[in-house]
């Protein structure tokens, strides 16, 4: 029974808290302060109310302790956070972010702990790990206080991504001096230290990231399963952490955070769109339940007599604070923004940097998980002082120092988005009044009035963007614009084509990965810009198949990558095609909407029309060399849509009643999978005859059946990439290719002379090699031959020809007599 009670009244106390904070969120909203401090006040207040009542004993079943904070909040918190970061742009900010987050937290324990060893009796090695623990941040208070006035990007992804490293960084030299400092053991020193905090730390990081990878690829073969892709999320926050802490002994801080960096980024596109809506609700809830459970029982584990015991020297811990921060922030900064490559940060930042670094759950649960000691006590005293002098104070007040140096004023794309969202709104809105007013039983008066309204909205929002144009953009920064808008469209519309499936995850990656970089371009280089994004990728490709010429056991791999290769750029072309004629219909829109200026507007549009005309000749192209793909792609496309219009019909109908939900559902799975089995492109090789190839070639037209069939039996089938060489000039070889799909360039040297030629779908070359003659201009000691684009070829080489006619010798008479026919007939012709 007693165990029963206990349980009874913890619950009791979880769902009680959960209440209040509930009315606290609900309070926040209406008097504009910050959620964590409201809780942290009112956990406060309860607390102080048991002291005066005793008998008040409901919420204190629960209390707050490392493990809680460590094992159920920690990885929550972290795994919500690094989710949601844009990691893009943390690794565009990775030189300030790390810089801050591991030389800076160094540099912040030795200040903080030089000053209170200077200021207090404490000793120099004890002040340094009250130090490390005082240099934790945790950003949540001014994170939520951001996401309400509208703060820029950069300065949120700049503290949210300090804190993630920062709270690693710190637990892991807390540990360290744990070791050296409390329990003496003597297994410590300076360089092992050094040597186990980078251990830990990027041990940590590679945990997380192969088990955030290794959940991405799970969830990518469970399609619209939202328990189970929930689920799966929700044990990677916590496994990954308990794995790295109690299994390979790294930080599990780092784990949550690769984790989470490795699914939000790389493996958001895998989660099914279904799902992905309701994943980001689950973890906001999450994330807001171990916030408020978290800050109200650190409020109820403040002690205000201690604190008020130790005032004197909390001062001090204020004090050291600030000035570690001070020098942290404002001599690192402007240093790293030296550097080449990187963007420098100007002071309104980086002094929201130096008032924003607040302390909370990091610095309180190393501190409360320290071994018992002489200083313990005070330690909890005084780190609790300070994690509430950085809510009450900083955190109160950093609202009105962000308004002051005018980072509340959202960017101009920003700004202008929300004039065209209203502009486009009222528009629709105008069109709509008169089928109201025409439906009958509507006053004539209050149509009027709203027309007369909208009118006045729309005028409104033309002249704001007038006054943007007048005051703050410029033609270069109206073409920006543009390209970003345009862009993001596209982006967009590449995303909505992988959702229904019509290209790979593949493609979807590496379009995206190219877009990502042309608007990371326009952002912080200010000019639109042609990028590269898989010189890498395709540089490894031909590495590896250059490797298959000395280990032959791998050319079924290189034959499969090189059919890959083909596939996805197929895809990628048909993706650009439609994109891009989806890109040119919307910005003509917007320009009928007087949102952009004529000229500027033309320049983008006519911009996107030439890479829609590209795109067009490429398909053009492959039509001509690859009929297959075209063929397959619209019939799967084709059968795609009519499974989707089945799809969203079924869903409507069960909206509306008419289907039983039970029915639904099955339905709906049942074309789920249907649907699955025809996303993007399989990669299936191309149905070709090597017999009716052959017999394409003048040197075999005069062979029967059965000589056909023994030749063909000869041939070897290649796949070729772009610009992939299959005869070196310089390099004798003497083999018969047919090019079965694609085109060839042939270059050869006569005379001092460089000639060009192509070869396409259906031709050939090197017959006089293959019998060969070698040393005449088709030999491959004078020519080169290159794929244009992705080709297939069919191959003979003359090693394997002279094995056969050595077994036939009536076949290699024919071929002999016919050999001196058709050169004979050259010469005639020459």
């Amino acid at each position: 029974m007693e165990h029963t009670s206990l349980v009874s009244a913890v619950v009791w106390s979880i769902f009680s808290l959960l209440l209040v904070a509930l009315f606290i969120q609900f309070l926040a909203q209406r008097i504009r302060l910050p959620f964590t401090i409201l809780l942290v006040l009112v956990g406060i207040g309860l607390n102080s109310l048991h002291d005066l009542y005793p008998g008040f004993g409901l919420f204190q079943a629960l209390k707050i302790s490392p493990d809680i904070i460590l094992y159920i909040f920690l990885p929550a918190l972290i795994f919500e956070s690094s989710y949601n970061l844009d990691a893009r742009r943390l690794i565009h900010n990775i030189g300030p972010v790390m810089t801050l987050a591991v030389p800076g937290l160094l540099i912040s324990t030795f200040v903080i702990g030089t000053v209170l060893w200077w200021a207090t009796a404490m000793p120099f090695t004890i002040a340094l790990l009250l130090g490390a623990i005082l240099s934790a941040t945790d950003p949540v208070a001014v994170v939520s206080i951001f996401r309400q006035i509208g703060a820029p990007d950069r300065l949120n992804t700049l503290i949210e991504g300090e804190s993630l490293f920062n709270d690693a960084t710190s637990i892991v030299v807390a540990g360290i001096l744990v070791g050296m400092v409390i329990e003496q053991s003597g297994e410590v020193s300076i360089g092992s230290g050094i040597a186990s905090f980078f251990i830990l730390f990027l041990g940590g990081l590679v945990v997380g990231i192969t088990l955030g990878y290794l959940t991405g690829k799970i969830i990518g073969w469970i399609e619209s399963e939202s328990f189970i892709e929930i689920g799966l999320t929700t044990a990677l926050a916590y496994l990954s952490f308990l794995l790295a802490e109690e299994i390979f002994h790294v930080s599990g801080v780092m784990a949550t955070v690769g984790a989470g960096l490795t699914l939000g980024s790389w493996g958001r596109i895998r989660i099914s769109t279904s799902v992905r809506i309701y994943l980001e609700h689950f973890w906001e809830l999450l994330a807001f339940i171990a916030n408020a459970l978290l800050f109200l029982l650190v409020g109820m584990k403040v002690d205000l007599n201690a604190l008020w015991q130790t005032l004197d020297k909390l001062a001090w811990v204020v004090f050291a604070m600030l000035v570690a921060r001070a020098i942290v922030v404002f001599c690192l900064m402007p240093l790293i923004g030296r550097l080449p490559g990187s963007r420098p940060i100007s002071f309104p930042y980086q002094f929201i940097m130096f008032w924003g670094g607040l302390r909370g759950a990091i610095a309180l649960a190393i501190v409360l998980s320290l071994p018992h000691f002489e200083y313990s006590e005070l330690f909890v005293a005084m780190v609790m002082g300070a994690v509430l002098f950085t809510l009450l104070v900083q955190g109160l007040s950093i609202e009105s120092v962000m308004k002051k140096f005018g980072l509340d004023i959202p960017p101009l794309a920003d700004r202008f988005a929300i004039i065209e969202l209203d502009l486009a709104s009222k528009r629709r809105a105008m069109k709509q009044l008169p089928r109201l007013k025409g439906s009958g039983f509507f006053s004539s008066r209050i149509a009027h009035n709203l027309t007369v309204e909208c009118d006045h909205a729309i005028s409104n929002a033309l002249k704001k963007i007038d006054h943007l144009r007048a005051t703050e953009m410029d033609r270069g920064n109206e073409l920006n614009l543009l390209y970003l808008r345009a862009l993001t469209e596209e982006k967009s519309f590449y995303t909505e084509m992988y959702n229904h499936g019509h290209i790979s995850e593949g493609a979807a990656r590496e379009l995206s990965l190219v877009l990502n970089m042309q608007i990371d371009a326009l952002r912080y280089n200010g000019a639109f810009e042609h990028v590269h994004s898989h010189r890498i990728k395709r540089a490894l490709e031909q590495s590896f198949f250059r490797l298959t010429t000395v280990a032959s056991w791998l050319m079924p791999i290189a034959e499969r990558m090189r059919m890959s290769r083909i596939i996805l750029d197929y895809e990628q072309i048909w993706a650009h095609f439609l994109g891009s004629s989806h890109v040119i219909k919307s910005l003509g829109k917007l320009a009928k909407m007087d949102l952009m200026s004529e000229a500027e507007a033309e320049e983008v549009i006519n911009k996107y029309r030439s890479w829609h005309e590209i795109a067009t000749h490429q398909l053009y192209q492959v039509s001509e060399q690859y009929p297959e793909f075209v063929t397959s792609m619209q019939n799967r496309m084709g059968q795609r849509m009519l499974l989707l219009a089945e799809l969203e019909t079924t869903e409507e109908k069960a909206e509306q009643g008419v289907l039983p939900e039970g029915v639904a559902k099955n339905i709906e799975a049942a074309l789920a999978k249907r649907l699955s089995a025809l996303r993007g492109q399989e990669m299936e090789p191309i149905h070709d005859d090597p017999l009716s190839m052959i017999r394409r070639v003048p040197l075999f037209s005069e062979l029967d059946s059965r000589e056909l069939g023994l030749l063909s039996e000869l041939v070897q089938r290649k796949s070729l990439l772009e610009h992939e060489f299959i005869v070196q000039k310089g390099v004798l070889s003497e083999i018969l290719i047919i090019i079965v799909r694609g085109v060839l360039r042939i270059t050869f040297d006569t005379n001092g002379k460089t000639h060009e030629g192509t070869l396409v779908a259906g031709e050939f070359f090197g017959e006089k090699a293959l019998m060969g003659h070698s040393s005449e201009m088709d030999s491959s000691s004078t020519v080169g031959v290159e794929a244009v684009i992705p080709c297939i070829v069919h191959i003979i080489s003359r090693e394997s020809l002279q094995e056969l006619l050595e077994e036939e010798p009536a076949l290699a008479d024919k071929l002999a007599a016919r050999d001196r026919e058709l050169r004979e007939s050259s010469t005639l012709t020459q």
